[in-house]
């Protein structure tokens, strides 16, 4: 049956307002309604923190858990139901500071699960300490001088974590967020999407430059498989390989043509190109890379165990209670 973000919903969503969370449950609610997967057959497993109160805004069947043990319950509902499509909600404190563990080996055993993971590099709910992806020497509550610490940057954990998929969007960009999410729901295994998102309250603007259209358009690159690594408002820029390393070159200029550019392999098992794709944009003069970065197939966790239990079950000499107790002795009482 045909399928409308309204049968996803539920509530009202209690966010401050233009918090990306909005913007990202509304783009989540259409992405479904297109995927068309039943509500009855969804699981959203949340932790603790702004985002993690989505699961109250979702018509389907959803768990807000303990403080960054999401990842753990997403895994044994996995197991317990692989029939449902579980997806996992957590913040960048919540996914990466006391989740961090539970992020890199979901990401290791590639249990079929989708972690969204909205990163506003900060800690929203308990009023504005910096988190794991807050950049070093910013200030915050919790920084008052400015923090002397190195980010993690996700997308490199994921792959750290030998990660099979990874994908970012922009809370903002409706059309961006829905695409990667279907692809998430189509790839089997653990599928990482980094939404970038602005907490209004206590960290506005920390991804203004990609946050609106007009700034995607001048510092961001849609990467998509098969297709050439162009950028700019009129595509007239372009990526190609200088030696171990990426290069921003214009097309049509110093004897560059459309023939030089890289073609994005999000396939590709070596993960270097991608790995490299998804840490532009940080300062460093190049696009952020926004869509689908890796998406490669590999065996899955909860496959492997149903698979094992089968094959354990069949070696057995009992598949019941009953013929169990009849593999011991056994005393008539009279």
């Amino acid at each position: 049956m045909e399928r409308t973000a309204q049968d996803y919903k539920k509530g009202q969503p209690r966010w401050c307002p233009g918090c990306g969370d909005h913007f990202f449950l509304a783009s989540f609610h259409k992405a479904l309604a297109e995927i068309g997967v039943a509500p009855s057959d969804i699981a959203v497993i949340s932790g603790i923190g702004c985002s993690s109160r989505l699961p109250h805004y979702m018509a389907t069947y959803g768990m807000n858990t303990i403080h960054g043990r999401a990842a753990a319950i997403a895994t044994g509902t996995k197991v317990a139901n692989p029939h449902l499509s579980v997806w996992q909600v957590s913040g960048d404190g919540d996914g990466l500071a006391i989740g961090g563990n539970h992020f890199i080996h979901a990401n290791r055993r590639n249990i079929d699960i989708n972690i969204v993971l909205l990163n506003n590099r900060i800690y929203g709910l308990t009023k504005g300490q910096y988190s794991p992806t807050s950049p070093r020497g910013f200030v915050s509550k919790s920084s008052p001088y400015g923090t002397v610490e190195d980010p993690f940057r996700p997308a490199e954990l994921c792959f750290g974590a030998r990660g099979h998929f990874f994908a970012r969007a922009v809370a903002t960009d409706a059309p961006g967020t829905i695409e990667v999410l279907k692809a998430a729901h189509a790839h089997k295994g653990t599928a990482v999407c980094e939404i970038l998102q602005n907490c209004v309250i206590f960290n506005n603007g920390t991804h203004d430059s990609v946050y609106d259209k007009a700034g995607r358009e001048h510092n961001a690159i849609y990467v998509r498989h098969g297709e050439p690594l162009v950028f700019g408002p009129n595509k007239e820029y372009g990526l190609v390989q200088d030696g171990f390393g990426l290069k921003r070159v214009e097309i049509g200029r110093d004897g560059y043509t459309i023939d030089d550019i890289l073609v994005h392999d999000a396939h590709a098992a070596d993960n270097t190109l991608q790995l490299k794709l998804a840490l532009m944009g940080d300062g460093d003069g190049f696009p952020v890379a926004l869509g689908v970065i890796r998406d490669v197939e590999a065996p899955t966790y909860d496959e492997a165990v149903m698979a094992q239990l089968a094959e354990v079950s069949a070696a057995k000499k009992y598949h019941t209670f009953a013929e169990l107790l009849e593999t011991n002795d056994v005393w008539e009482v009279k």
